[in-house]
């Protein structure tokens, strides 16, 4: 494996942020298209939960069937997993933009909603972030505009079967006490209890009277979500073990290997994949790619925007062809709803999609994270076992019929 860049650096979410995944794990390996009841259906059915801002409509639609074992000797189906941080409308178009790619490629996607992105500024004094002063963000607080575009586009989302996770709140980063790298288990619980109050309890503290209610049970949909930066991990889980979690996706650095469980959650880290045109790999989100381009600068060069974007999209190609011609192993990407350097990782996400959704590949499944944690939760233990022990890009000894038959 190549040297990793100095510049891998972490996932920052500095602006509104959304995620994509892909159904499909259907019966098994994930041949089905999915089922589940339509919009108007679960319209109908919802009942209001406390002030009605979310309210219990059922089963989420368009879902997967059931996932069953691989069978002996079956070749794993191509995982990959969409995800952005922050899941945010602010008038760029972007979330919209994502959810009808999604749509017209049969896609799933996880969505970290930042809770902040429900409260308005006049009620900033309602959070109190640990180790910060009351009302305090790293993250911009949201125009009434662009909270109301946010709330009907996470409504949108859930109902064409995607994942709500959460990026929490206040994105606090860096070294400082302030940041989440330095939060308790104790402190993180009240960070989640907060972003709950703030997704759950929208219409109280907006005021809003002419939107529908988010239709699903948040306490009981969200099962994950990703830190802010990538950072504290570490005292997280014991407070995500005990709310039920099942996966997070707060690890840095992680490689294209089948992964594992941290503390009984499955541990979904960003990976690295090949960078075209370096010597090392960089890690599986937008941020990184652009660290190691513009330097940080989220304005670089026009001139080099092409030629970067570019890059981008073979980034992202690459580490899919990687783990598919190899060990199967799943392919999480993360990114922004950010218009940086152009605009250009955006459009290398959406190309970057097309090709990994190519018709011609019936063994590919553009996934939630919720849905790949289903299928992992199917499998038989020693048949996972045996995946997790394939390394980066080591095809599985005597091809998969041999490998996996005994397990």
């Amino acid at each position: 494996m190549r040297a990793i860049s100095r510049r891998n650096l972490l996932g920052m979410g500095v602006g509104a942020a959304a995620a994509l995944g892909v159904a499909g794990c259907s019966s098994g390996s994930g041949s089905g298209s999915g089922s589940g009841n339509g919009k108007n259906d679960v319209q109908a059915k919802a009942k209001p939960i406390g002030d009605g801002s979310t309210a219990d409509a059922g089963p989420q639609p368009h879902q997967p069937d059931k996932p069953r074992r691989l069978e002996p000797g079956e070749t794993p189906p191509q995982f990959v997993i969409f995800s952005w941080d922050g899941a945010g409308e602010v008038g760029n178009g972007l979330f919209p933009r994502f959810r009808k790619l999604a749509k017209d490629h049969n896609a799933a996607m996880t969505f970290f909603l930042s809770g902040l992105y429900c409260l308005p500024e006049s009620k900033k004094h309602l959070y109190r972030p640990p180790n910060n002063k009351v009302g305090a963000s790293d993250i911009g607080y949201l125009s009434d505009e662009h909270i109301k575009a946010t709330l009907k586009n996470v409504r949108e989302a859930w109902l064409e079967g995607h994942e709500i996770g959460t990026h929490f709140n206040g994105h606090f980063c860096g070294e400082a006490r302030t940041s989440v790298k330095h939060w308790t288990p104790a402190q993180w619980q009240s960070e989640i209890d907060q972003a709950m109050d703030f997704v759950t309890k929208w219409r109280t503290n907006t005021g809003f009277t002419d939107l529908e209610p988010l239709p699903f049970d948040y306490k009981k949909e969200l099962v994950g979500g990703r830190t802010p930066c990538l950072l504290g991990q570490d005292n997280l889980l014991p407070t995500a073990k005990k709310l039920g979690w099942r996966y997070d996706a707060s690890s840095p650095g992680g490689v294209q290997r089948w992964p594992k469980k941290k503390m009984g959650l499955w541990d979904f880290p960003l990976q690295q994949i090949p960078f075209p045109g370096h010597r090392f790999e960089v890690l599986s989100m937008d941020y990184n790619i652009l660290a190691n381009q513009s330097k940080n600068s989220t304005k670089g060069p026009p001139a080099n925007y092409p030629g970067w974007r570019k890059e981008a999209t073979g980034a992202y190609i690459k580490g899919f062809e990687r783990a598919y011609e190899t060990n199967r192993a799943p392919l999480f990407v993360g990114n922004h709803f950010e218009q940086w350097n152009g605009g250009i990782y955006m459009d290398a996400v959406e190309e970057a999609l097309k090709h990994i959704a190519d018709e011609k590949r019936k063994d590919v499944r553009l996934v939630s994270f919720r849905q790949f944690t289903d299928w992992l939760d199917a499998q038989d233990p020693k048949v996972v076992a045996k995946l997790q022990g394939l390394g980066v890009g080591q095809k599985p000894a005597g091809g998969w019929k041999t490998f996996l038959s005994g397990a």
